[in-house]
């Protein structure tokens, strides 16, 4: 099969993903061999290859949002037949014994792997996932449809959860890459106003396009004090403007998995009971929830398509914020 794979990380403009020619991995008795159809190219791809994630599998096939068909299932493999259409997302396995999976926080368990960092991922032509962490695709969506909604709807949806937001309040959301043009449809779905904070021009004209009330650069004050709010951006300096924009009580919420230094701030940011608290991948359970959410809206990611020998470029362009939406790697 065909594969990129990163053997050292590197920055993104040295191109260190190298297109590879590697055998078919073969599935255990409870894993699914996927023939990925599509890929979501996301910001973590990024961080990983440029070495911002501490020990990632080395060498390692990038990629996290994975969309296919089931090629081929192990012996003991009840859930799923060949033919079925599946995603992997980010969540690649949990050990299930510890005191995090037995409390329903998979997420945090120190003993998980994770799908294109700590795992072999979808920028190829197969891959494997055991098969109680793959996840159904919802008939409404293609696969190249269907691949963003794997992490930056997923994890975008915990985000908004965790955020606290209601039904009916002003929202924020900080950057306007994948997640946030997903979970700006949710939060219209939920009657929610929605102001966005990029500094681009295009991104903003963007959501205003999906229905946001304002938009405008960071540093901007926004129309009217926000209820909630979610940083998709790995900024730290964000942290405090995005502080002074909640009202007492709000909450920020921030959505980056690897972020620069948060700055140091005055406590009348914090005061008025602000809160502020960060997610940390997502569960099988939020996967399952956002898919049917995202069937029932039902969600429309802005995609750019490109091939798996593109992997480099869709990175880079992804770093300069050059990419409207969502980027996938097409493999048909």
């Amino acid at each position: 099969m065909k594969a990129e794979l990163l053997s050292t990380p590197a920055p993104i403009d040295t191109a260190p993903l190298t297109l590879t020619d590697m055998p078919t991995p073969t599935p255990g008795a409870r894993e699914l061999l996927v023939h990925v159809h599509a890929c979501g190219v996301c910001h973590t791809d990024l961080h990983v290859t440029e070495g911002e994630l501490p020990k990632p599998k080395l060498p390692l096939i990038p990629g996290h949002e994975i969309a296919g068909t089931v090629a081929a299932v192990g012996d003991q493999v009840t859930r799923f037949a060949v033919g079925a259409r599946v995603g992997i997302p980010w969540l690649h396995q949990t050990c299930g014994e510890c005191e995090f999976c037995r409390r329903g926080e998979e997420n945090l368990c120190p003993n998980a792997l994770f799908t294109g960092y700590t795992a072999d991922g979808g920028y190829a032509d197969y891959t494997t996932i055991r098969e109680d962490f793959a996840v159904p695709i919802p008939d409404a969506f293609s696969d190249a449809e269907a691949a963003p909604l794997l992490c930056a709807g997923i994890v975008g949806y915990r985000a908004l959860r965790l955020a606290g937001i209601q039904p009916g309040e002003r929202a924020g959301l900080y950057g306007f890459g994948a997640s946030a043009h997903i979970c700006l449809q949710v939060l219209r779905h939920w009657q929610c106003e929605v102001y966005v904070f990029s500094r681009s021009d295009e991104h903003q004209a963007h959501a205003r396009e999906l229905g946001a009330v304002w938009a405008g650069s960071a540093q901007a004050t926004p129309t009217a004090p926000l209820d909630r709010a979610v940083s998709f951006a790995p900024a730290g300096w964000i942290v405090p403007l995005a502080l002074a924009h909640l009202r007492p009580g709000g909450t920020l919420c921030i959505n980056a998995i690897h972020t620069s230094p948060i700055p140091e701030m005055p406590y009348h940011l914090l005061w008025g009971e602000r809160i502020v608290r960060t997610v940390a991948n997502a569960t099988r359970r939020d996967a399952e929830e956002f898919m049917s959410l995202a069937a029932q809206i039902p969600i429309h990611a802005d995609i750019e398509l490109f091939r798996l020998d593109q992997a480099n470029t869709v990175l880079q362009r992804l770093k300069a914020g050059q990419v409207r939406g969502a980027a996938v790697l097409s493999l048909l």
